[in-house]
């Protein structure tokens, strides 16, 4: 059924009828309230009004109080939603950030309009078919930068190190993001499979990368399928990747929700590619939705060994509902429940970010093989590893884009770099003399919280200011070496990002996995398999 939002009360009603009975008049009343109230701001405010936007923020507010997966999708919405959808799209292949006046280009898709024409990573958007983009927003130059395939759009850009602005034209065309950037050998015998999302054919591009690392290497003895940072998608491709390695038939989930007929049992539907070689799952606390339910399932099944940090916690099911005039609303309509019959749903948030539930308050459920395992907040591995997560200078270094701005000095200076897995990157004295260049300085939590204390001891007329310098002096002290202790984080953010304006996204991907050590945790468990069947079986 469509949802439209109108003012024609008798649709509205009819609605209203099937979802809930006894209330039309209260729905019918407060629909003309708001109708009335809309028209009168739009015709008397004293300030001209956009009524777009304000259609919008009332939209916004209304779904605000009911869970932040719950949106409303305006018309100029719609390609970022398709990308969510099917992973393509209509456009240059480039992303950008504002940096002082300009909106600077971040990452660009291998093969893209934008990558064909010779755009670059750390150009600024100087102006767009003739218009300035100056002061523009990320969207506002996004807006600027749509349109049908085939057209041309000619933008004036501002390279660094370039000696002036740089004209280039190009054609727009259709935007194609691989989910699947990297397959191959991590180890002797043991695969690697990385899901970046759910969109379209996620699931048989697991089992395409798994039948050919199978192919290529016929001893195969183990796979890591890595859900890291995947925040989900197309919930039938969770059903669909399972299926890789379950046999047809299987309960994957199961959606329920306020209207009965749409409470859906979504099993696996073929043959599986491969139902018996051991399984690692990578995920982390930004794995969510979709690929909670292809972990949990496995985990629920006993079929694959959960590794990492608890996941996100959403277990709720959207659907898009066409409101007319190619708006749309994505509402939360079920929730869904994993093979054991655990939801993992978060029940609460702070500032739309899932809060850490005590598993004192979690329901137990049981795996196939009677392991123990909990409902709500996420998915908690099998095998837990310890996150260096950015914080301090390392977080600060990223977020005033100075590992970017040191990169993109780099690459004026380098036309190439080594291979991917031969390049290294080890000159922190020349980093460290570049970040002298920028003034660089952060304020830290606990800098913060003598701020806050200062302020509450001057109200309350505490004399506590020398204790509270002593203090400051101290961390400004510890301040000067933690770029030096974390030397090793930032030398690996650097390399990162300098191989990935050389080999995009997947090189990153393949780069990574050189020293990430949640990978050499996987691969060492994989080869051993009795402690990996003993976690199965829950001894």
């Amino acid at each position: 059924m469509n949802f439209k939002l109108t003012l024609v009360l008798p649709a509205l009603l009819l609605s209203a009828g099937m979802y809930a009975q006894g209330n039309y008049f209260d729905i019918a009343k407060n629909m003309e309230i708001f109708a009335n109230a809309y028209r009168e701001v739009n015709h008397s405010y004293v300030d001209a009004l956009d009524p777009s936007q304000v259609m919008r923020r009332g939209m916004d507010a209304m779904l605000e109080g009911l869970d932040p997966f719950t949106n409303y999708i305006s018309e100029t919405d719609i390609e970022s939603y398709r990308i969510q959808v099917d992973g393509k799209y209509n456009g240059l292949g480039a992303t950008g950030e504002r940096v002082g006046d300009y909106v600077v280009l971040v990452e660009i898709i291998e093969n893209s309009p934008a990558h064909k024409a010779g755009l670059k990573v750390g150009d600024a958007l100087i102006s767009i078919d003739g218009q300035s983009a100056k002061g523009r927003t990320e969207q506002e130059v996004q807006d600027f930068l749509r349109g049908y395939p085939g057209t041309k759009t000619e933008l004036l850009v501002r390279r660094p190190g370039a000696a002036k602005d740089i004209k280039i034209s190009l054609e727009r065309g259709e935007v194609i993001i691989p989910n699947v950037p990297h397959s191959g050998l991590v180890a002797d015998g043991i695969g690697y499979v990385n899901l970046t999302t759910f969109t379209e054919n996620a699931g048989q591009n697991v089992a395409d990368a798994l039948t050919k690392l199978k192919q290529k290497n016929p001893g195969l003895k183990g796979m890591i399928l890595d859900l890291r940072d995947n925040g989900g998608g197309l919930l039938n491709e969770a059903v669909n990747l399972v299926n890789v390695f379950v046999p047809k038939g299987e309960l994957v989930a199961s959606t329920r929700g306020k209207v009965p007929e749409w409470d859906l049992n979504l099993r696996t539907q073929h043959s599986p590619t491969d139902k018996d070689i051991p399984v690692v799952v990578l995920m982390n606390k930004m794995s969510a939705s979709a690929s909670e339910v292809t972990a949990g399932a496995l985990q629920d099944l006993d079929r694959a060994v959960v590794m990492g940090q608890k996941s996100y916690g959403k277990g709720l099911v959207q659907n898009t509902k066409e409101l007319g005039y190619n708006a749309r609303i994505k509402l939360t309509t079920a929730k869904y429940y994993i093979p054991s019959g655990r939801c993992i749903q978060s029940v609460r948030y702070k500032d739309g970010q899932p809060v850490d539930i005590p598993e004192a308050e979690r329901a137990p459920f049981k795996t196939r093989n009677g392991r123990t395992v909990l409902d709500g907040g996420g998915i908690k591995p099998d095998v837990v590893l310890p996150h260096d997560t950015a914080h301090g200078a390392w977080k600060a270094l990223l977020d005033q884009n100075i590992v970017f701005d040191y990169v993109t000095q780099y690459v004026q200076k380098h036309e190439k770099i080594d291979s991917i897995e031969v390049f290294e990157f080890k000159d922190f004295d020349d980093f460290a003399a570049f970040v002298q260049t920028k003034n660089f300085d952060y304020q830290t939590h606990s800098e913060q919280k003598l701020t806050e204390l200062r302020k509450i001891a001057e109200q309350e007329n505490w004399p506590l200011d020398a204790e509270i310098k002593a203090l400051e002096a101290k961390i400004k002290q510890e301040k000067k070496g933690e770029m030096l202790r974390q030397k090793e984080q930032i030398l690996h953010e650097i390399e990162q990002e300098i191989v990935g304006r050389y080999y995009f996204h997947r090189g990153k991907v393949r780069k990574n996995l050189v020293n990430d050590p949640e990978i050499k945790e996987a691969v060492k468990l994989l080869n051993d398999p009795t402690r990996y069947q003993s976690i199965l079986k829950g001894m």
